[in-house]
C-alpha cells in the first residue's frame, strides 16, 4: 500500500531526515550573514540546520507538535543563541515573531505537507502502511480524525472528503462509512483504510508506478479538516507577509493541489498580477492596494530527477517564490472574504 503524498522528508544512508527540494530553496531563500529567517514547519529541523549552516545567520523555527519541539533542543546545544525555537502554529507567525521581539525578517521557508516523523510513527495516525488510533492531530489536541468519522452526518462526511480530498467517489464512501459505524465505533487506521478499500477496489497499476491506494484521498481530507491547514496556509501566507521586511524572501513547497492553488492564487494577487483583457473587454485598471510582492521565477519549480528517483514521494512537490516589496501589507481577509487595503 502506499501512504498519502506529502511525505516531507527522506533519509539519506545514515538515516538523517532530508526535506524534499533541499538544494532548491537554499538557493531561492539565498541565506545571508547577520540576516533572520522563519522556518514555519519545523518538522525534522532539515531546513532550519541547512539555513543555519549556510550563513551565520539566526532562524526562529516553529511547530506545533509537541515531538518536534522536543526534537529541536538539540539544534538548540548545537547552535545557542542564533536557533530560537517557538511552539505554536505558523498560521501565527506574525505574533510569535513579534512576541520574540523580531519586527522583520529576511525569509520565510514553508514545506507544506506532513512530516516523515509523523506518518513514521503508527499511533500518530497519519498513515495506513501500520495499524494505530485514528487520530492524525498535529498538536495532539482537539478533535481527531476518529470523531470526525465517527459523528459527522453522511453529507457532511461526503461534503469533507471531496472538498479536501478531491476524491470523486466521496459519497459512496462516506455511505461506507456510516454503515460501518453503525455496527461499531471506527477508531483504527487500518479499519477506516479497510472500509475504503472493500468498497472502491484496488486500481489498476500504472506501469512504472505504485498503485494509489484508494483510501489515500480520504485520509488526506481527515488530516486537512482536522488540522485546518488550509486555513492555517492562508493565515501563514498574511503572516510572512506582514513579517518580512523589503526584498525578503517567501519560499513554500506545497504537496497537494489544493495548497499550491492557494498559494499560487495568493502570490498572484499580492504582485498584482490581474487577467488579460481582451480587444471586446479591455484589462480593468488596478485601484486597489500596492503589491506587496514581485515574482521573479515564472511558474513552480520541481524536484530534479535525480530527487525524484531517491524519494518518489518528492514527485508531486512544487516550490514557489516570492519577493517583498516595500508596501505595506494589506489588511487581512475576513472569514471567507478577500483582502484589501
Amino acid at each position: 500500500m502506499s501512504v498519502a503524498p506529502g511525505h516531507r522528508h527522506t533519509k539519506d544512508g545514515a538515516g538523517q531526515h532530508i526535506p524534499v527540494m533541499l538544494a532548491e530553496v537554499l538557493a531561492t531563500l539565498d541565506p545571508k550573514d547577520g540576516e533572520i529567517y522563519v522556518d514555519g514547519t519545523f518538522g525534522a529541523g532539515g531546513y532550519t540546520r541547512a539555513i543555519l549552516e549556510a550563513a551565520d545567520c539566526t532562524v526562529y523555527a516553529i511547530d506545533r507538535d509537541p515531538d518536534a519541539i522536543r526534537r529541536s533542543a538539540a539544534l538548540k546545544a548545537e547552535f545557542g543563541d542564533r536557533f530560537h525555537m517557538l511552539e505554536g502554529c505558523f498560521g501565527d507567525m506574525a505574533s510569535l515573531v513579534r512576541g520574540a521581539g523580531i519586527e522583520a525578517v529576511n525569509g520565510v521557508v514553508l514545506d507544506i505537507g506532513v512530516s516523515s516523523f509523523q506518518l513514521d510513527e503508527a499511533e500518530r495516525g497519519f498513515s495506513f502502511m501500520e495499524d494505530g488510533p485514528l487520530d492524525m492531530r498535529m498538536a495532539r489536541s482537539g478533535e481527531s480524525a476518529a470523531d470526525v468519522v465517527n459523528t459527522y452526518d453522511e453529507t457532511a462526511l461526503a461534503n469533507l472528503i471531496y472538498q479536501y480530498g478531491e476524491e470523486k467517489k466521496s459519497r459512496r464512501v462516506a455511505a461506507a462509512i456510516v454503515r460501518a459505524r453503525d455496527e461499531e465505533p471506527i477508531t483504527r487506521t487500518r479499519t477506516l483504510a479497510s472500509i475504503i478499500e472493500r468498497t472502491l477496489g484496488i486500481p489498476p497499476r500504472k506501469k512504472g508506478m505504485k498503485a494509489v491506494h484508494p483510501a489515500t484521498r480520504t485520509f488526506q481530507a481527515l488530516r486537512i479538516h482536522v488540522n485546518d491547514e488550509l486555513g492555517e496556509l492562508q493565515r501563514g501566507l498574511e503572516g510572512a507577509e506582514a513579517l518580512l521586511a523589503p526584498e525578503g524572501r517567501l519560499v513554500i513547497v506545497a504537496f497537494h493541489s489544493l495548497e499550491d492553488r492557494m498559494v499560487k492564487q495568493f502570490m498572484t494577487e499580492r504582485a498584482g498580477r490581474l487577467p488579460g483583457g481582451s480587444r471586446h473587454l479591455p484589462q480593468a485598471v488596478d485601484t486597489g492596494p500596492k503589491p506587496t510582492f514581485e515574482l521573479r521565477l515564472k511558474g513552480a519549480k520541481k524536484p530534479g530527477a535525480r530527487e525524484e528517483a531517491e524519494n518518489p514521494r518528492s514527485r508531486s512537490a512544487r516550490l514557489r517564490q516570492a519577493i517583498r516589496t516595500a508596501a505595506p501589507a494589506w489588511k487581512q481577509a475576513g472569514k471567507g472574504g478577500k483582502a484589501h487595503a
